[in-house]
């Protein structure tokens, strides 16, 4: 574990205040080192812009910005248990650079370079340059790269980290304008995504209790206390004055309590969840020559891995709470690890209580990494045995994470499958669906994808004829299904229906209940109501059947 050697002493003036690492001191290429940290990851990610699986999530929220570009009010026109932050910047970046797939992406290139260089800043305070530099590295080509999709998950990641990065500037500065920076960009965290949210709350309450009540720093008081009270507030305040202009606040306070209730229960998992089907145990442990199941067991050994990453962070946080305790000064280090354990222990909770799978780990691992950092590189380690392991760790962790990031890496760059969709150019596997649907379908008309995937409503500039863009039976209600149902009635429009959906539940829902799988009244309707035109496939292997009502023909 770190030592508790002071790395910056105190001014007289100021003897309340800590200076910042010497470590961190500013040179001429600590300056620029962040600049290219941004180029080179921005670069990088760039190159998955068009890439895609056709993932059934990434569509949620590209869909809900097309819907307030139409006009509509989330909550009140369309449902959704988010947060609005992301659909409202989504719709802002359609309407200043354009309505595209591309443009989407790009944001997210954007995000994901700005959290490495996040990363690396976080890093470099107690840890070796080349250490920050491989960690913001492995936050981009092992991190945002792994799944990268235009979901509200990497803008709240975003959130957090900037938050994270204004709470120690003002622990180091003692400036109010960082107060003011760390509350509004904890309640716009919020706004992006309330789970995590809520955990960087719990986080900064929990850090800066420790510093004040066993460190006796008192970092909040006065015109910093206030700063961050009104930072707090001001943005709560614009979004529940314009939605209650819209007459939806209740609906958008009971929306943002939907999950609790819903899809929590759905989306319980062990801690650390792979998601893994038995055909890819199969292929990952059983399948090839062993030095070939070697190679694939180091690739997904990070998934493994990272998950151990926060309980690290609890661990350093108990930790470095006793050593300031007994410090008759409390140094700038200890400060800062506090700090920063005390947030990845909250938003841990929040991963925990939301769900515990690989993916939810990694949409956060811009800030994991930085712990990673630490125990690779950290500076004041008095652990003999760390010490004497960190060359082969740090061997055995650009082997596997590089593992990683190459299986990535190529996936995407296999992929020559160039699809023109109304959106722009997807490269992608092997898909029918969306050629077909263009065909077939005129841009704004209705076309049900049941159970979900929202992206081809996107792609296709079709829209879903109810107030539902993706249904997952077992999370949404017997209500909602009912909702669907009338829809139906009312437009007879055409359906994507993936009739083998059930067989995703028991892998990626275990504790999706079996009456919900069994009892699914949108399928019963759409069975006997309407009848099958044509068998498409998407790039996951997936069948999806277009279908029209019994009484039209198909064309």
């Amino acid at each position: 574990m770190p030592s508790t050697t002071h790395t910056g002493s105190v001014s007289s003036q100021n003897a309340n205040a800590p200076a910042a690492p010497e470590s961190f001191a500013p040179r001429s290429l600590e300056r620029v080192v962040p600049s290219l940290i941004f180029v080179l990851c921005f670069g990088y990610l760039c190159i998955f812009r068009h890439y895609s699986t056709l993932e059934p999530d990434e569509g949620i929220v590209l869909q809900g910005a097309e819907r307030i570009i139409a006009g509509q009010i989330p909550y009140r026109d369309f449902f959704s248990f988010y947060t609005p932050g992301t659909f409202y910047l989504l719709a802002f970046l359609f309407r200043v650079f354009g309505d595209s797939f591309a443009v989407a992406r790009i944001s997210l290139a954007v995000v994901g370079a700005v959290c490495s260089v996040i990363t690396y800043l976080l890093a470099r305070r107690v840890c070796p340059p080349g250490v920050a530099v491989f960690a913001a590295v492995l936050a981009t080509t092992a991190g945002t790269a792994f799944r990268f999709l235009v979901l509200h998950n990497p803008y709240s990641t975003l959130g957090c980290c900037l938050c994270l990065y204004a709470a120690i500037r003002l622990v180091e500065t003692r400036k109010p304008y960082w107060a003011f920076a760390t509350g509004s960009l904890a309640s716009l965290t919020f706004l992006f995504e309330q789970s995590k949210g809520a955990g960087l709350f719990t986080g900064l309450i929990l850090g800066f209790l420790v510093l004040r009540f066993v460190g006796q720093q008192a970092s909040l008081q006065g015109p910093a206390l206030s700063a961050t009270a009104f930072g707090l507030l001001w943005p709560l305040a614009i979004t529940f004055g314009y939605f209650g202009m819209h007459h939806a606040l209740s609906l958008m306070a009971q929306s943002w309590l939907w999950p609790l209730h819903h899809y929590t229960q759905a989306n319980r998992v062990t801690y650390g969840y792979q998601n893994w089907s038995d055909h890819t145990r199969e292929v990952i442990f059983h399948s090839g020559p062993v030095w070939l199941r070697v190679i694939k067991v180091l690739a997904v050994s990070p998934g493994l891995l990272i998950p151990v990453l926060p309980l690290v962070a609890v661990g350093l946080l108990f930790y470095w709470t006793i050593q300031i305790r007994r410090q008759a000064e409390v140094s700038a280090q200890s400060q800062y690890y506090v700090l920063v354990c005390s947030v990845l222990s909250g938003l841990l909770l929040s991963v925990v209580i939301v769900r515990a799978d690989i993916l939810h780990f990694m949409y956060l691992a811009p800030l994991w990494y930085a712990v990673l950092a630490w125990t690779l590189g950290a500076r004041g380690v008095r652990s003999a045995a760390l010490n004497a392991l960190r060359v082969p760790l740090i061997a055995f962790i650009a082997t596997t994470f590089g593992l990683l990031s190459m299986a990535v890496l190529f996936a995407t760059t296999g992929a020559d499958n160039r699809i023109e969709t109304r959106k722009g150019i997807v490269i992608t596997g092997r898909d029918t669906v969306i050629d077909y649907v263009q065909s077939h379908v005129a841009p704004g008309r209705d076309v049900l994808v049941y159970p979900y995937l929202p992206l081809y409503n996107y792609l296709t500039e079709t829209l879903s004829p109810s107030r539902y863009d993706y249904f997952q039976p077992g999370m949404n209600t017997s209500e909602q299904a009912e909702e669907i149902i009338a829809s139906l009635r009312s437009t007879g429009a055409p359906i994507l229906f993936e009739p083998r959906f059930s067989e995703k539940i028991a892998n990626s829902w275990p504790e999706t209940s079996l009456s919900a799988i069994v009892n699914d009244p949108v399928s019963d309707y759409i069975k006997r109501n309407y009848r099958v035109c044509q068998i498409l496939v998407s790039p996951e292997g997936w069948r999806f059947q277009f279908m029209v009502r019994n009484e039209v023909a198909c064309r």
